[in-house]
């Protein structure tokens, strides 16, 4: 009897845990899980088969169409709209909501075309677009300043 208590007590927690964490995410612009962990050079890409230097290309179209947007407000993962002075009431989350279900919606259109289309370029025009996406990239992460 104890022990179904304890069971039922553990997993209550662990379900209102799970939904409050999904309504904090909502406030934020996007994760780290989002971006890019490494980048290349010429010499790395070169090594690679198609297959994999299309995922990279994907990963790279990813971060790009997910941050690009919030670049203005934001280039670190994990803002929250609050952390920006922007009032996290129903209209802002769910304006931001309905933001990022529309870039994921986005994401595997152009991720399902790139499938498709791009094994058809040539391995170097792939290589040599890795890297300009990467440097937009690295753009994008140093933010919007000035110093252009």
């Amino acid at each position: 009897m104890l022990k179904s208590k304890l069971l039922v007590g553990f997993i209550f927690f662990l379900s209102i845990h799970y939904i409050n964490g999904q309504q904090k995410d909502e406030a934020v612009f996007f994760n780290q899980r989002d971006q890019i962990t490494k980048f290349h050079t010429i010499r790395d890409l070169e090594d690679l088969k198609k297959g994999q230097l299309i995922q990279l290309y994907q990963d790279r179209i990813k971060e790009i169409i997910t941050v690009l947007p919030f670049l203005s407000l934001t280039n670190e993962p994990g803002v929250r709209l609050s952390d920006l002075g922007i009032k996290e009431d129903s209209g802002h989350i769910k304006s931001l909501k309905k933001s990022v279900e529309t870039n994921k919606e986005a994401i595997n259109v152009t991720q399902n075309s790139i499938e498709e289309l791009v094994p058809y370029a040539d391995t170097e025009k792939i290589i040599l677009t890795i890297l300009y996406f990467e440097e937009i990239i690295k753009k994008m992460r140093i933010g919007v300043t000035k110093n252009f």
